[in-house]
Order: structure tokens, then sequence, then C-alpha cells
């Protein structure tokens, strides 16, 4: 059925006549005319009685007319939603791995915006859903964190995935603990004075090629210690600020940031790995104004932690 010839079988309606409605319209009659035998003909009825006075309605067709209208009202809603409402509304979603800069500049980012029509989304999950995320259009940006020494694996995976990279920010963890540690006042940390503190861990790490398992192993660097396994980055900062028997190697943290959870970021002689954050996107993907904006806020903020 052609919604274009019920609309114009419900302006004849209206109208009375052809002539009426052709001016209201602004179509010639023939077409109308034509167009409401195709609509007749398509759903086996009569519409209109043809007579000298006009175009009358058959009782079919007034129970079609009654339908038409609604059906009629129902499409330009919907119109006038998407139309009127979201003309001018944006939507802005990335995916982002448990790191406090790239939560502080969304929260700038969303702060800027607060008056603006317009959706944001911020999801913090591990590498493999993140890029899920970008791969299926659920987010457009997403910022992925992996080691140094993966760092061909990750570029090769991404490259075949059709996803465009770019670094953000490559660190290297510092030791992170509370300001009540007894670890603040030792002259220098090395891996076995940590043997007497639980170490608190990312439980979802994701790399190519490598099994969940191995994985694991390889981001904690050794399975010796006490392992506290917390997903969520305000827990583990909790119980870092809480435990002082606990530590965590985290990205560099701003002054701000270590004041309100009451710890503090100690140089150490232990060796730990470099890592990248990287961000990512389709390569068929144009950055629209609201990430450009996004990413200057992001590297704002990450030259003041770094």
């Amino acid at each position: 059925m052609n919604i274009l010839h019920m609309k114009y079988a419900v302006e004849v309606a209206k109208a009375g006549t052809l002539s009426k409605a052709s001016e209201k319209l602004l179509i010639a009659q023939p077409n109308i005319s034509r167009s409401i035998k195709e609509l007749e003909n398509d759903l086996g009825i009569t519409i209109f009685e043809r007579t000298a006075k006009g175009m009358l309605l058959t009782q079919e067709g007034e129970v079609f007319i009654n339908y038409a209208v609604g059906i009629i009202n129902q499409i330009e809603e919907v119109e006038k939603l998407y139309k009127e409402n979201n003309h001018h509304r944006q939507r802005f979603a990335i995916s982002a791995p448990h790191a406090a800069y790239i939560a502080e500049a969304f929260s700038r980012f969303a702060g800027m915006l607060a008056h603006q029509p317009v959706d944001l989304f911020y999801h913090e999950t591990n590498n493999q859903r993140a890029i899920e995320n970008v791969q299926k259009n659920n987010h457009n940006l997403a910022i992925i964190r992996y080691a140094l020494e993966h760092d061909v694996l990750f570029k090769t995976m991404l490259e075949e995935k059709g996803l465009h990279y770019e670094l953000v920010m490559q660190f290297t963890p510092l030791l992170t603990v509370s300001r009540e540690s007894a670890l603040t006042q030792a002259s220098s940390i090395t891996d076995a004075e940590l043997l007497d503190y639980s170490e608190i861990c990312y439980t979802d790490p994701f790399v190519p090629s490598l099994s969940h398992a191995k994985a694991l192993r390889e981001e904690m660097n050794t399975l010796e210690g006490r392992k506290v396994f917390v997903y969520d980055r305000a827990s583990q900062l909790e119980i870092l600020s809480e435990n002082p028997d606990t530590f965590m190697w985290l990205n560099p943290l701003s002054e701000q940031k270590l004041a309100h959870y009451n710890l503090v970021q100690l140089p150490s002689d232990c060796k730990k790995q470099k890592y990248k954050d990287m961000l990512i996107h389709k390569e068929s993907y144009a950055l629209t104004k609201l990430d450009k904006e996004f990413t200057t806020i992001l590297m704002q903020v990450h030259r003041q932690y770094a």
C-alpha cells in the first residue's frame, strides 16, 4: 500500500471533490484520480463513488478512511518527533579503561554540554568489549590500554578489523598506596618488600592471541603474594584508601584525585612494563564536532596528569 496514495484519498474525502483536493495538494487531478484507483485495486475495495456532485465515500471507504487518518496521524507524529526534537540532538558514546584521567575528561566534557540537547554514554570496560562496541556501532570511539610489549599484536588486530588508532598516552604504572601505608616511609621499595602487602588487580585483561589465564598472569607479572581482584575503579581506590596494607599499580593520578582518596604515588625500584592508551574508531568514521571537543579536553587533562 502506497502511503502517498492513502494521503491523497484522505484529502479527497475531506474536500469532497477532486478539483478541491487538487488545489490543496497542488497536484493535477488526473494524477490524484489514478493514485486512488491504484489504491482501490491494491485493497480490492471501492473507496469512492464517483458522481456528478463529487466523490462520495462508500461504506467500505468510510471504514478505510478512518483507519487511514489514524495511520497518517501516527506517521506525522513520528516525523515531527525526529525532525523537530532530534534534528539538533547529538549523541556521544565512548568505551574506556579504568582510568581516572579519562573519567575526569568525560566529566568536564559533560559539564560543558550541560544545557545542550545531547545524549552521552560512558562505558568503563576491558579492551575486548571496547573494540566490540566500536565494531557494532554501539560507541563511535573507544580507548584501549595494553602493555607496550603487545604493541604489534594489538596494532595488527586493529588493522585487520579496519580500526584506526592513535596514541593518547604512554606511561609506566606508579606504585599507589594509602598515605597511612608504611611504604611511604621506605627509602626504596623492592618486589620482596611488596610481598608483605596485598596487590589490588584488575580481573578482566584481554590480549590478542593470548588466553585469559595467560593475559592475567602477564598483567600481574608474578603470582607471588596476596591478590585482591576488583573490577570497579571507584572500589579499587576506596580499598586502597582504607587499607594501608594494600597497593596497586596505576597510571599517574592528579593531586586532586590523590588527595580525595588519601593516596600517594611512590617511586619504586620494581620493574614495571610500560603501557599505551590508544584512541580507536572505525577507519570509515569521520570524527564529529563532539568527538573533537572531547579529544581536545582529553589531551588537556592528560597533560595535567603526565
